[in-house]
């Protein structure tokens, strides 16, 4: 199984961005760990702070891979063409977000992808990525 995470901006500096709401591991070091948890599926990790890179990934991979694991941070509430690019895509998409965004400000209840993604997973810190990976098993 090929699986894709996509992280979106700011999501590079995990670790040390608000570790009360992100907590203080990097996305590397955590991704150590689910490939070892993990180790049937093979992943490929992709980060930018650009929205078109993240569209250029989704589309890259949306066609081959067994599913693609987004986290667009902030693009999530203001971006039409993530959201575009997802529906254009066949391979499914499971949404997250380390924080409960509902729980936060206003303006991050909106999502441009919770409704051409296959899930939606928030709130369980690193550990929605787990929860998105064995949503594809």
């Amino acid at each position: 199984m090929k699986i894709c995470i996509i992280n979106g901006p700011n999501l590079n500096l995990l670790g040390k961005r608000e570790p009360e709401i992100y907590g203080s591991q990097t996305f590397e070091d955590y991704l150590s760990s689910l490939k070892t948890k993990f180790p049937t599926v093979t992943f490929d990790y992709f980060q930018s702070n650009i929205e078109g890179e993240l569209i250029g990934k989704i589309q890259e991979v949306g066609f081959d891979y067994d599913g693609i694991i987004l986290n667009a941070g902030a693009y999530t509430h203001t971006s039409i063409g993530i959201g575009d690019a997802i529906k254009a895509i066949t391979s499914p998409v499971v949404e997250v977000h380390i924080s409960n965004t509902f729980g936060r400000e206003s303006f991050r209840h909106q999502s441009y992808i919770s409704g051409n993604a296959k899930g939606v997973i928030l709130g369980f810190g690193l550990n929605s990525y787990d929860l998105a990976v064995q949503s594809f098993l």
